[in-house]
């Protein structure tokens, strides 16, 4: 037998190269089942999976699996290799870090999201106003520094100061009790009672209904998130990734985006 495969290498090579082809075209090709990993942020929670069931409907046999967090956590997550086919984050200075990094594609902006204090039903403290944030005794729950949700909270604190007095930022921090690694836990500390007012995305207090109270942010003082979305370059499903990034960007995703109360991306 070893000496016939000798005796025709011609034959073997135009196998080999046969095969070859026949395998790649198999996989750029396959419509077999897929799986996408989309690391997505926590305001994201409740609607990239309704996306990703839209998609399945005109891609089937995929399947995904989300990883929601704060956009902080899910960079360091792409920056120490986590495996992952898009990701989806609520800051551009993040997206800005990845793709610079060379690590995602060049992000695209999908949507944008603004900011609203959030309390109790019961409203315990008796907050009605941006103004009784400085009350003493004031329990406050905001995310951390390096959250998105956390720097925009930082930056209306920073843009009130101009209508309640210089201090004011300071005072309302001095009444924060915890900072929370992502938007959805600080909604969270809120619905349970173990924080007087928080600040969240609106569309964490929609998604919330009568579980929270808001108590909407004046416009010179709204800090707007922009959302930007990429393949992750390390993806083994690029193609397939691209495809839904895409359809993110396309009406009907924008749809469900925009019922949920997110605004459309920048235009510019």
């Amino acid at each position: 037998m070893a000496r016939k495969w000798l005796a025709v290498p011609a034959i073997v090579a135009i196998l080999a190269l046969s095969a070859c082809g026949s395998s790649n075209a198999t996989t750029s090709s396959s419509s077999g089942p897929a799986r996408l990993t989309v690391l997505a942020a926590a305001s994201l929670v409740n609607v990239f999976p309704k996306i990703g069931t839209m998609f399945t409907a005109e891609h089937p046999g995929v399947t995904f699996r989300f990883s929601f967090a704060g956009t902080d956590t899910l960079t360091a997550q792409i920056e120490q290799g986590a495996k992952a086919d898009v990701f989806a984050g609520a800051s551009t200075t993040y997206g800005d870090e990845l793709s610079g990094k060379g690590l995602i594609e060049t992000p695209q902006p999908f949507c944008t999201n603004q900011l609203v204090l959030v309390v109790p039903p019961s409203n315990p403290a008796n907050i009605t106003s941006l103004k009784d944030l400085t009350n003493k005794g004031i329990k406050l729950v905001v995310a951390g520094p390096t959250v998105p949700v956390g720097s925009y909270t930082l930056k209306v604190l920073g843009s009130l100061d101009s209508t309640y007095g210089a201090n004011y930022s300071k005072q309302v921090l001095a009444n924060v009790v915890s900072q929370e690694t992502d938007v959805e836990a600080v909604l969270a500390k809120v619905k349970l009672g173990e924080a007087d007012a928080g600040f969240v995305y609106i569309t964490d207090s929609t998604a919330a209904g009568s579980s929270v109270k808001a108590i909407t942010l004046p416009a010179y003082a709204q800090a707007t998130a922009t959302y930007p979305i990429a393949v992750v370059k390390a993806s083994t499903n690029s193609g397939l990734a691209g495809q839904f990034v895409s359809y993110v960007l396309s009406p009907p995703a924008q749809q469900v985006l925009q019922s949920a109360g997110f605004g459309p991306p920048p235009t510019s």
